[in-house]
């Protein structure tokens, strides 16, 4: 390692970070200087962990980290993109190919959500980050355009499984992986990032205005393909926007691996060596070395980087150490019991109402006189628009002492489930976009905040399973939304008040989790 093993130590040194009093005297942006306490997790592992964030954070927020933002706004933009890609192409597939049920349509998403949050979150904490940060945007790209071609209901249904097997890993990889590079003082922008998710509606509402506006058969009229090339256009435009990204993160863009996580798998000299690569891309200079980190751990200690070894690190995954890890204390299970609970309840309430909005604006719309494909997808631009500036709002709100993180992502939940069911108060379709406007930036803000605390609660070596338990609990609940909608008389008022009373429910929960991480640093 050269100059890297050799160099001087950080001040304060690893074994002052390890021995630091939980009074206040380790190093940190409060008393204690982590977001997980003292004591919750392996105390190796947290001693090295508080090394690395005093390294990052003594490199800063440089070009490195500002040049992941970028890409890894792709990640967030994806996530809502795609979603709302089926939303939107749901009632012209419908009229075209006369499915019995159509919400299976939006089933095979989930199901492809499902299996891709699976997948890409448990094995970015096996095989690493890298490969998921490009490979989910590639394999969206390419199933997504070639759905464009689907011939019949079917095919269509196991093109959105597909291209949603890569998006279901976008944000388990990419939030963690720009968590593990961010310096603690700028951990807020991991809720800053959820503009890209906002403005992905934006886009998706602008294209889809002229393409299904103008080439999409009259809604809930059988339609010959021919005269409904609207949605099969949008298929087209959504997958090139996401090759460019893709291109972009895999060309333009070298992305490292995280120190952290090539830490909790024993490699500290490659850990060491990226955070000295970072800091030479900032144009900084650290004096962190591999001796530092080995200060951390006990007399005697040899760490071991043979077959054997490694062998026993991929048992370690299956006998779910992983998992009962984000269990081993009180504090923790109830921390990581919570949040799977919050992000199931709204992943059932959630799609109840957006994934269906276009249709029950359409329904809706139509009893008032203007329920025309043009004027659906109008509105739905000016929703898409209105969100833009809650994630901004919300990455402001959670560094307000009074608020943080919890009471930001409480507030606003609880907010948006009211805002749902006042929309059932509308007497004309102003009344209704008004109400499902307010609903955008509620739901905007609240997704910022929970796209960004949620990786923050967990360790790195468990960050990636931990978010891989949160989208699985969201995605299965995702997947009993469709369900319910083919029992469910959609023109009603009941699957409004359902999903209002699930967000309202949820922001109450979000009060009980035991962890703030607002200023403090994630391990």
């Amino acid at each position: 390692m050269g100059d890297i093993e050799t160099g001087a130590k950080a001040e304060p040194n690893a074994a002052e970070v390890r021995a630091g009093e939980d009074d206040g005297a380790s190093v940190g942006l409060g008393e204690d200087d982590a977001i997980i306490p003292r004591g919750e997790i392996d105390p190796v592992y947290e001693a090295k962990a508080r090394v690395l964030n005093r390294a990052i954070q003594d490199i800063g927020m440089g070009w490195y980290q500002w040049q992941l933002f970028i890409v890894v706004g792709f990640g967030w933009a994806s996530d809502n993109l795609w979603p709302i890609v089926t939303s939107l192409i749901f009632t012209p597939i419908a009229s075209e190919f006369g499915p019995r049920h159509p919400a299976l349509f939006t089933l095979s998403q989930n199901t492809g959500l499902l299996a891709g949050a699976i997948f890409w979150g448990f094995g970015c904490d096996v095989f690493g980050r890298k490969w998921g940060f490009n490979m989910t945007l590639g394999i969206t790209a390419v199933f997504g355009m070639a759905a464009a071609g689907s011939p019949s209901f079917a095919v269509i249904g196991v093109f959105a499984a597909l291209y949603s097997f890569g998006v279901g890993g976008n944000l388990p990889v990419d939030s963690a992986i720009f968590l593990e590079f961010l310096p603690a003082s700028h951990q807020f922008l991991l809720t800053t990032l959820s503009v890209n998710w906002s403005i992905a509606q934006v886009v998706a509402a602008l294209v889809a205005w002229p393409l299904l506006g103008n080439f999409t058969c009259e809604l809930r009229t059988a339609c010959p393909m021919s005269e409904n090339m609207g949605w099969r256009y949008f298929l087209i435009a959504g997958g090139g926007l996401t090759l460019l990204m893709f291109l972009t993160r895999s060309v333009l863009f070298t992305i490292h691996e995280s120190p952290k996580y090539l830490m909790g798998k024993g490699n500290d000299d490659e850990a060491v060596r990226i955070v000295h690569e970072v800091a030479r891309i900032n144009g900084k200079s650290t004096s962190l070395t591999v001796a530092d980190l080995r200060a951390c751990e006990p007399g005697g200690h040899v760490q071991k980087a043979n077959i054997s070894s490694a062998v026993k690190r991929h048992l370690y995954i299956f006998k779910f150490e992983r998992v009962r890890t984000l269990f081993a204390s009180k504090r923790l299970a109830l921390s990581t019991g919570l949040i799977m609970l919050i992000w199931g309840l709204i992943g059932l309430g959630y799609p109840l109402y957006q994934c269906f909005l276009p249709f029950i604006q359409a329904s809706r719309g139509a009893n008032f006189g203007d329920g025309s494909a043009y004027l659906t997808y109008r509105n739905t631009l000016v929703i898409a628009v209105l969100g833009v500036p809650g994630a901004l709002i919300g990455g402001f709100l959670v560094e307000l002492p009074l608020l943080g993180r919890k009471g930001t992502l409480s507030l606003a939940t609880v907010l948006t489930g009211v805002f749902l069911c006042g929309s059932t108060t509308a007497a004309n379709s102003a009344a209704l976009l008004g109400w499902n406007c307010a609903f955008s930036f509620g739901s905007s803000v609240m997704y910022a905040v929970l796209y960004s605390f949620t990786p923050e609660l967990f360790p790195t070596p468990e960050r990636g399973t931990g978010n891989a338990l949160t989208a699985t609990c969201n995605r299965i609940f995702g997947i009993m939304a469709p369900i319910v909608a083919m029992f469910a008389d959609l023109q009603t008022a009941a699957p409004v008040y359902t999903s209002g009373a699930l967000f309202i429910a949820s922001g109450i929960l979000v009060a009980g989790l035991p962890f703030e991480s607002r200023g403090k640093a994630a391990l």
